[in-house]
């Protein structure tokens, strides 16, 4: 998962370096920046995510708000 996650980092960020260089050279490039902005919005992110809290439990995942009650009154 590493591996595909490095690879789509390359990827996106060739994309967006490309479209940079098509704008500057007067050609239409907010495409290939589009493309690659959606790519890191809908393809990496999520992705990245799984791949970051796929062995968790979801009570470590979830925000506790009565423990965070308790720091907030500790300091009152």
């Amino acid at each position: 998962m590493k591996k595909i996650l490095i690879g789509l980092i390359a990827i996106i960020a060739c994309l967006i370096s490309f479209g940079y260089f098509q704008k500057n050279n007067g050609l239409n490039g907010d495409k290939w920046i589009g493309i690659g902005i959606l790519l890191v919005a809908f393809i990496l992110m999520p992705l990245f995510l799984y791949s970051r809290f796929k062995n968790k439990e979801t009570r470590e995942r979830m925000l506790n708000i009565s423990s965070k009650k308790k720091e907030d009154t500790d300091n009152q």
